[in-house]
């Protein structure tokens, strides 16, 4: 019972921190950017309610999306099992809380390889499938970083955030590299993983799990390394059409602020704001805080207090509130709802509730 009420806590603590800070940085935006010129402002503005709405449905075609790929990846990946647009959905919304509450939205992938690999796909396919998304995410920021330092490069008051911004970039390339490493070495991996299991064994009683655990290791490396692999060969086309999927996935959500800013009667800045959206998400890839809450508003507030203006009498603070409970609370309550409908539980679930689960199958 003790231990059940300490998983419970471990994902309570980063979930109620996550939603903290966010408010917190939230109202300090407010305090220092409303005031009676901005309520004046909003009295006399015609707010265009429709587009906050479909801000609201590119959200949710955003989630479509991202279930589009997956269900390529993953069907890529498995030729005997068939994961559904329904199914690959649902597993990106449930996904979407842990994803929401951890840095560099990690917590989100042990959740969508073990739903995969409930689907039937190999635990090393099912991660192929989710690492594999990875890999396009980091392809297209890499094309398009380029692009929105270049539209940034000349707008005043971009040095206050460049800091962050290049730390962000360096992060970004060391994991990339580490990820072609691990698809390019695998036997280095298994060393590594033997190594790290070695290590935790000396702390644990079941001494007998290690010829089991090693045999376990080198069959998902293995299932890893061939799954990644076919992505480059005989499965190029599905590749090839997740990468499409990637482009037109991450574009619906970066046209999100501009619905935002249109419903405030505020020009949509198209341009600006997709290069914003990129490197916005430099920005919180920086496992700082759970969720990137604090640093995802702060960024949004620099980045976009450089094309509405910041201080009092403007609108930013109005900006940040309803562009982060689309993009951000609304995922966290979409995302609690599937979890606790698939696992039965939204605070408890942890990695060991998935191998309990797994050993109650067995």
């Amino acid at each position: 019972m003790h231990r059940q009420k300490t998983k419970q806590k471990t994902v309570k603590i980063p979930a109620v921190l996550s939603i903290i800070l966010s408010i917190t940085i939230i109202l300090l935006i407010v305090y220092f950017t409303v005031d009676a010129n901005t309520i004046r402002q909003l009295a006399s503005t015609t707010i265009r309610y429709e587009f906050f709405f479909l801000a609201v449905l590119l959200n949710i075609l955003y989630w479509i999306l991202w279930g589009v790929r997956l269900q390529i990846l993953s069907n890529a990946i498995d030729d005997t099992t068939h994961i559904s647009l329904r199914n690959a959905t649902k597993i990106v919304i449930a996904n979407l809380f842990l994803a929401g509450i951890t840095p560099s939205m990690a917590g989100g992938e042990p959740v969508r390889i073990h739903l995969l690999n409930k689907q039937g796909i190999s635990l090393g396919g099912a991660t192929a499938a989710v690492l594999g998304e990875r890999l396009l995410d980091a392809i297209f920021m890499l094309v398009c970083v380029p692009f929105a330092f270049y539209i940034y490069k000349d707008k005043p008051g971009i040095e206050v955030i460049s800091i962050g911004l290049w730390i962000g970039v360096f992060v970004f390339l060391i994991l990339l590299i580490l990820f072609a490493y691990a698809i390019l070495r695998p036997e280095k991996i298994k060393s590594l993983l033997i190594a790290l299991n070695k290590i935790i064994l000396r702390f644990s009683k079941k001494k007998d799990k290690e010829s089991k655990i090693i045999t376990r290791v080198h069959k998902e490396v293995d299932n890893f390394h061939c799954s990644m692999s076919c992505f480059v060969g005989e499965k190029k086309k599905s590749f090839i059409k997740a990468s499409l999927i990637t482009v037109l996935f991450w574009s619906t959500g970066f046209l999100i602020p501009s619905m935002i800013l249109l419903g405030l009667n505020l020009p949509p800045y198209f341009i600006e704001s997709y290069a914003a959206q990129i490197l916005l998400l430099v920005i919180i890839m920086l496992p700082l805080t759970p969720g990137s809450a604090g640093i995802t508003e702060l960024g949004i507030a620099g980045l976009y207090g450089i094309l509405i203006g910041t201080g009092q009498g403007t609108l930013l603070g109005v900006f940040v509130i309803l562009y982060r409970f689309v993009t951000y609370h609304m995922n966290l309550i979409a995302g609690g709802i599937f979890q606790y409908r698939i696992f039965k539980s939204v605070a408890s679930f942890s990695l060991d509730s998935i191998k309990k689960e797994k050993d109650i199958c067995k």
